[in-house]
C-alpha cells in the first residue's frame, strides 16, 4: 500500500491499496485510474468505481465526484509511472527480451524460455499465462495490462528472477502498455496483415511493431527476421542497437539452410562462419524460423555457445496449443493450434500434409468484431489444403456465426466442407469422423481457456473437449 500523493503530483495522503482501469474490478481501497481505449473512455465509469469502493480517481478531464480527485495531462501515460511507484520499480535489474510479430510470439517465447529455464531464473508472459519458478498462472492479454503486469514483475522480482521473455503485441505497443520497460534483446518473427480493425491498415500496424525496437537499451540487441518483407522497416526503427538477422538470406547472421523435415526436424544454422547442425523436435518451416530466434537470443544475450544448446534442444517440449501433436491412443494425427491468419493457417496445414495423411480434416473458425477482410483468405487456405473443412464458432462475440462461415467460404465453389456452428459439436464431428492415418487440425484458439460470447467470456477450451471425446471413448 502506498498513499496517494507517493503516486502522483497532488496533496492528498489518501492510502491507495491497488489500482484498476476497469470499474468492474475495483475494490474498497483501490485507485482508480480513467485511462483511453480503442473503444472505450473509463471517465464514463467513474460513478460505478466509486460505488464499488474507490478511494481516489485520475482523470485527464474535468469531472465531479465524492472522492479526491488528481488531474493529470494523459491517464494512460501516467498508469505507467503509477504502477511503476506503486510496486517498487520491479523492472530495475531484470533483464528483458520481448518478442513481436503476427505469428510465433508465443512458440518463440516460450523456446526461449526453455532453453534458458535450466541455467537462468527465466519467467515466460504471453498468451499462455505466466510461467515462472515452476508455476503456471493465467493472464487475460497476450502483453497484460499495466496494472496487471507490474505486480508479475514484482513477484518475479521478489522471488529472484532475472530475465523475463515476453511477448509483446501490437495493440499493447499501440497503447504503450511497456513504454516504460528497457528490453536488452528484442525479435521479429514476420508480420502480415492482421489485427486492421485496430491499426486502419498495414502501415500502422507495421509502425506498431516498430515501436518495440525503440524501447530496445542503446546497447541491446535487435533480432530480425532477414527473410521477412518488412526487413527494411523494421530495421530503420533500430537506432544505436546492434542489429544481428536471421534467416535463408544469404545476407542472415545466423544462416539458415538445409531443412528437413521427418519425424524430427534437422536443419543448419551458420554464424561466424561456424556450421552447426539442429535436431529439432518441432515440426514445420516456420519453427525452424522461430527456433533460429530463440537459439540466437539465447546466444547473444547470455553468452551461452550453440553447440552447448544442441542437447537442450533435442529434449524441448511441446508448446501448448502451438502446433501441438496430441496422442490418446487414436489411429490419426491430430494437432491443436492457435493459427487464425491465412499465413498462420498455411504454415501449419502445409506442415500435416508433409506427413502423408491418407485425409486431412480442418476445424476452423474466426473471431467476431474483428477485421473481415481477412476471413476470405483464411477460409481459402483451409479449403485448398484440406479435404474436408468444418466451420464453426472461434469468438464470435456479437456477430452471427453462420454469417461469419459465410465470410470464410466466400464464393469458393468446392463443396468439401460442413457448417457445425457449436464449437463443440465440431470437433466431435471430426473426431468421430476421421479413419486411420487421417490428420485432423483444430485451429484457432490453441488452448485458450474461454469463448467470447456477446460481452461474456464463457468457460471454454478446445484441448478439454477433446481430452473428454477420448474419456468418453474408454468407458
Amino acid at each position: 500500500m502506498k498513499r496517494l500523493n507517493e503516486l502522483v503530483s497532488c496533496s492528498f495522503d489518501t492510502l491507495i491499496k491497488g489500482i484498476k482501469t476497469n470499474s468492474q474490478k475495483v475494490k474498497k481501497g483501490d485507485l482508480f485510474v480513467c485511462i483511453h481505449g480503442l473503444n472505450f473512455d473509463r471517465h464514463d465509469f467513474i460513478e460505478d468505481a466509486v460505488k464499488k469502493g474507490a478511494a481516489a480517481i485520475v482523470v485527464d478531464q474535468k469531472v465531479a465526484s465524492s472522492v479526491p480527485i488528481v488531474m493529470v495531462e494523459n491517464t494512460n501515460e501516467e498508469l505507467l509511472k503509477i504502477c511503476d511507484r506503486f510496486y517498487n520499480h520491479p523492472a530495475q535489474n531484470l533483464k528483458f527480451i520481448g518478442v513481436t510479430g503476427t505469428d510465433g510470439k508465443t512458440t518463440t517465447t516460450s523456446m526461449i524460455y526453455q532453453l534458458l529455464k535450466n541455467n537462468r531464473s527465466i519467467a515466460y508472459i504471453g498468451t499462455n499465462g505466466v510461467e515462472f519458478d515452476e508455476t503456471t498462472l493465467p493472464t487475460n492479454n497476450t502483453t497484460p495490462l499495466p496494472e496487471e503486469l507490474y505486480p508479475i514483475l514484482s513477484d518475479i522480482k521478489q522471488k529472484g528472477g532475472q530475465i523475463v521473455a515476453m511477448e509483446v503485441s501490437s495493440e499493447a505497443l499501440l497503447h504503450h502498455r511497456v513504454d516504460h520497460l528497457s528490453f536488452d534483446v528484442t525479435i521479429l518473427t514476420n508480420i502480415t496483415e492482421d489485427h486492421l480493425n485496430i491499426h486502419k491498415d498495414l502501415a500502422s500496424y507495421v509502425k506498431a511493431k516498430g515501436r518495440l525496437f525503440t524501447l530496445t537499451k542503446e546497447e541491446g540487441i535487435c533480432i530480425l527476421n532477414r527473410d521477412d518483407e518488412h526487413f527494411e522497416d523494421m530495421k530503420s526503427y533500430c537506432q544505436n542497437q546492434k542489429i544481428y538477422t536471421y534467416g535463408t538470406n544469404k545476407e542472415s547472421d545466423f544462416k539458415i539452410s538445409d531443412i528437413i523435415e521427418g519425424k524430427t526436424t534437422t536443419f543448419k544454422i551458420t554464424y561466424q562462419k561456424n556450421v552447426y547442425e539442429i535436431e529439432s523436435p518441432y515440426a514445420g518451416k516456420y519453427n525452424v524460423f522461430n527456433l533460429t530466434a530463440a537459439i540466437a537470443a539465447v546466444h547473444l544475450l547470455e553468452s551461452i555457445k550453440i553447440k552447448h544448446l544442441l542437447a537442450s534442444i533435442k529434449k524441448m517440449q511441446p508448446i501448448k496449443g502451438r502446433g501441438e501433436f496430441l496422442d490418446f491412443g487414436q489411429n490419426y494425427t491430430l494437432v491443436l493450434d492457435y493459427a487464425h491468419t491465412e499465413n498462420a493457417i498455411k504454415n501449419v496445414l502445409t506442415m500435416v500434409k508433409k506427413k502423408k495423411p491418407h485425409h486431412l480434416l480442418t476445424v476452423t473458425g474466426s473471431a467476431g468484431g474483428r477485421e473481415k477482410e481477412k476471413r476470405r483468405a483464411m477460409g481459402k487456405a483451409a479449403l485448398e489444403l484440406s479435404d474436408l473443412v468444418i466451420f464453426t464458432m472461434d469468438d464470435p462475440r456479437f456477430e452471427d456465426v453462420n454469417t461469419i462461415i459465410d465470410d470464410l467460404i466466400g464464393d469458393y465453389k468446392n463443396g468439401h466442407y460442413k457448417r457445425i456452428p457449436d464449437r463443440e459439436e465440431a470437433i466431435t464431428y471430426a473426431l468421430s469422423n476421421a479413419k486411420e492415418n487421417d490428420a485432423v487440425v483444430i485451429l484457432g484458439k490453441g488452448r485458450d481457456p474461454y469463448m467470447a460470447i456477446r460481452d461474456q467470456y464463457l468457460p471454454y477450451c478446445d484441448y478439454d473437449v477433446i481430452k473428454s471425446y477420448f474419456d468418453q471413448k474408454k468407458k
